[in-house]
C-alpha cells in the first residue's frame, strides 16, 4: 500500500513543481496558493508511504536505494516547508520541489527494475527523450542568439549612427538596421528561456524512467554527462529566478545566458567521455 500513497505523493509533487513557477517568477497569488496546497498534501502522503515502508521493513532505517532516496525526497520536502512557514522564502520551492519530485519519482516505479510493455513504447520514450532536450538546448541557443542581438542593437543605438550618411560615406552599424528593438529582444530571450526549462525537466524525467530498464542502476547518475546535465537544470533554475527576481536585464542577462549555453556545451562534450551513457553507445 506504501507505493500507492508515494506515487500519489510524486503526481502531487510534479503539480506542485509546476505551479510554484508562475507563484515565484509572475508573483501570482492562486498559484502560490496552489503550489503549497498540492506541495503539503504530497507531503503528507509521503510521510504516510515512509511510515508503512519501515513497518513493512521492520526497520527504523531504509534497506535499499529505493527507499533512501524516498527518504531524502521527504527530508528535502520537509525542510523546504519548515523554511517556508519560518520564513515564507517560497523562492527555495523552484529547487525544492522539483529536485524532491526527481528523488521520488524512481521509487514510485516500484520496488523491482521496470520494464516497458514493448520495445516499440521503449523507442517512443527514448525519441520523446532525445527530443524534448533537443528543444531544449535549441531554446536556450534560440535566448542566447537573442541576447547578443540586444548587444549589438545596444551598441548601435548608443553610438547614434547617422539616420541618412552622406553620399560616399557608410555607416558601419548599417548592416544592423533590420534588428529589432530592444524591447523584442529582451521579450524573445526570455520567452525561449521559459519554454526551454519544462522541455529540459521532462527529458531528465524521462530518462529516469529509460534508465530503470538497463543494468545500470546508480552507476547512472555517476555518469559525468548526467552530473553535468542536473548542473545545467540547476542553473537554468538559477538564470530564470535571477532574471525574473532581481530584473536583471540586458548585457547581463546575455552575459548569463551565454555562461549557461557553456554549460549545455559541457554537457554535449562530456558525452565523449562517457562509458555508461552516450548517443551511439549499444
Amino acid at each position: 500500500m506504501y507505493l500507492l500513497w508515494l506515487r500519489v505523493a510524486a503526481i502531487l509533487y510534479a503539480a506542485a513543481s509546476i505551479a510554484v513557477f508562475p507563484a515565484v517568477l509572475y508573483g501570482a497569488l492562486r498559484w502560490r496558493k496552489w503550489c503549497v496546497h498540492l506541495g503539503g498534501m504530497a507531503l503528507f502522503f509521503h510521510f504516510v508511504s515512509v511510515v508503512e515502508m519501515l513497518v513493512l521493513a521492520h526497520s527504523w532505517l531504509p534497506v535499499g536505494v529505493r527507499e533512501v532516496q524516498s527518504l531524502l525526497g521527504l527530508a528535502v520536502a520537509g525542510v523546504f516547508f519548515l523554511v517556508w512557514w519560518l520564513y515564507d522564502a517560497i523562492s527555495l520551492g523552484l529547487f525544492a520541489l522539483p529536485v524532491t519530485f526527481f528523488l521520488v519519482f524512481v521509487p514510485s516505479l516500484g520496488p523491482d527494475r521496470y520494464t516497458f510493455p514493448s520495445p516499440g513504447v521503449r523507442v517512443s520514450w527514448l525519441v520523446a527523450h532525445i527530443a524534448a532536450l533537443l528543444l531544449a538546448y535549441v531554446a536556450l541557443g534560440f535566448s542566447l542568439l537573442a541576447s547578443l542581438l540586444y548587444l549589438a542593437q545596444e551598441r548601435r543605438l548608443k553610438s547614434k549612427p547617422k539616420a541618412r550618411p552622406l553620399a560616399g560615406e557608410d555607416s558601419w552599424w548599417a548592416p544592423f538596421d533590420w534588428l529589432p528593438p530592444l524591447d523584442t529582444l529582451e521579450r524573445i530571450s526570455e520567452a525561449m528561456l521559459e519554454f526551454g526549462f519544462p522541455c529540459m525537466t521532462v527529458g531528465l524525467a524521462i530518462g529516469a524512467v529509460l534508465v530503470q530498464e538497463t543494468p545500470l542502476g546508480a552507476a547512472y547518475f555517476l555518469d559525468p554527462k548526467i552530473i553535468a546535465a542536473f548542473v545545467s537544470w540547476a542553473i537554468y533554475v538559477l538564470l530564470l529566478l535571477v532574471r525574473r527576481t532581481a530584473g536583471l536585464r540586458g548585457r547581463r542577462a546575455a552575459y548569463l545566458s551565454g555562461a549557461v549555453f557553456a554549460v549545455m556545451v559541457v554537457v554535449w562534450t562530456a558525452n565523449l567521455f562517457s562509458h555508461v551513457h552516450r548517443f551511439g553507445a549499444p
